[in-house]
């Protein structure tokens, strides 16, 4: 039986000799016959009735609940606004207790200070390791903005991550992963990690870069959380690194943000020398043998190393590629060292120079 415009019974052709007188022919394929009967009709028409009672029924219930609920609506937002709190609440604290979170201090001291802090995610999505803590100082004083050397891989974007999750966590009023922390309350925490072209807007990586950086430094104040991954790495070196560095003295003497900022250009740990509000740290990293071991933890103090055709090697980089790159590498170093030395002589020569002229000027005006 077969609903195609009605029910039908098809009988093939083979069998068609056999069909019963009351049987209506109603359609000729190739190879069969499609027929009724009085009884089948009247099946039809009571399976039609039927979907067509259980549609308006249908509707009817639809309306009612429908008016059921709008009167009630304010009773079921509010209900359902509670239980959304509830669900909230009972998650932070749950997760706070299964994983050793600790209550924070709300502090109005100016100072972020975290004792082996966590990254709330990634600390759970390891299996067979432990995550590393990490402290973290940021204040108004000599602490303001720390300036972080190391690898790629090691670690110092979940770092800076798991201090700006920190800072949120404790300031909504929830306990903190980490062993201890003092957190003062922030107005704005902004953020500029990862590197994206706009291609809707036809912007470039570096153009997309420039803009949330302009953001940053037009509307950051002295109690805002800034976060900087690498600014500057989607133009040449120069350029990026001048970009860098002046960003970093902006922050430092004209807005006095607490910052973290993550570089590859090492030359930037020379600012602390020159900016008393200024921290190097470094994320540890060990060389054992040709292989290169990240420790994860972040230690003061600058590095001069970036270890980026180890990290090169760890990403499966062909065997030839690494010799190759590492040749360029020791040929590099030697030209640049070559042309520091002769930088370093003709300074001397200058200085010499001038204190001969300087001699000869004296002994004239004597």
């Amino acid at each position: 039986m077969i609903r195609c415009f009605g029910y039908y019974i098809e009988i093939t052709n083979s069998y068609k000799d056999k069909v019963p007188e009351d049987y209506i022919r109603k359609q000729t394929l190739v190879g069969a016959e499609r027929y009724i009967t009085p009884e089948l009709k009247e099946m039809e028409e009571e399976l039609s009735e039927a979907e067509t009672k259980i549609a308006e029924l249908e509707y009817t219930l639809f309306i009612e609940l429908r008016e059921h609920i709008s009167k009630n609506i304010a009773r079921i937002q509010n209900t359902s606004s509670n239980v959304a709190i509830i669900d909230v609440l009972v998650s932070l604290a749950e997760i706070a207790e299964t994983n050793s979170y600790v209550k924070p201090q709300i502090t109005t001291d100016g100072k972020i200070d975290i004792v082996l802090g966590r990254h709330p995610i990634v600390e759970k999505m390891l299996k067979n390791e432990k995550f590393i803590e990490n402290d973290c100082m940021l204040d108004n004083e000599e602490n303001t903005i720390s300036v972080i050397t190391g690898p790629n891989m090691s670690g110092k974007s979940t770092y800076m991550r798991q201090v700006a999750l920190i800072t949120i966590l404790a300031q909504m009023g929830a306990f903190v992963p980490a062993k201890k922390a003092d957190i003062c309350i922030v107005d704005k925490i902004f953020t500029r990690i990862g590197a994206a072209d706009d291609l809707s807007m036809g912007q470039s990586t570096f153009m997309m870069e420039m803009v949330e950086v302009a953001n940053i430094l037009k509307n950051a104040t002295s109690k805002s959380l800034v976060i900087l991954d690498e600014i500057g790495r989607g133009t040449s070196t120069y350029d990026g690194m001048s970009i860098a560095t002046a960003v970093i003295e902006y922050i430092s003497k004209k807005i006095g943000a607490k910052t973290l900022f993550a570089t590859h250009y090492h030359e930037l740990i020379e600012l602390e020398e020159r900016f008393k509000n200024i921290r190097n740290y470094h994320v540890e990293a060990k060389e054992i043998g040709k292989d290169i071991i990240f420790l994860r933890k972040v230690l003061r103090g600058g590095t001069d190393q970036s270890y980026g055709i180890h990290v090169a090697k760890l990403a499966g980089v062909p065997k030839d590629v690494i010799r190759r790159a590492n040749r360029l590498l020791l040929d590099i170093e030697s030209r640049r060292e070559i042309v520091n030395i002769s930088e370093k002589e003709e300074i001397d020569a200058m200085q010499q120079d001038f204190r001969r002229l300087k001699r000869k000027y004296d002994y004239k005006r004597a």
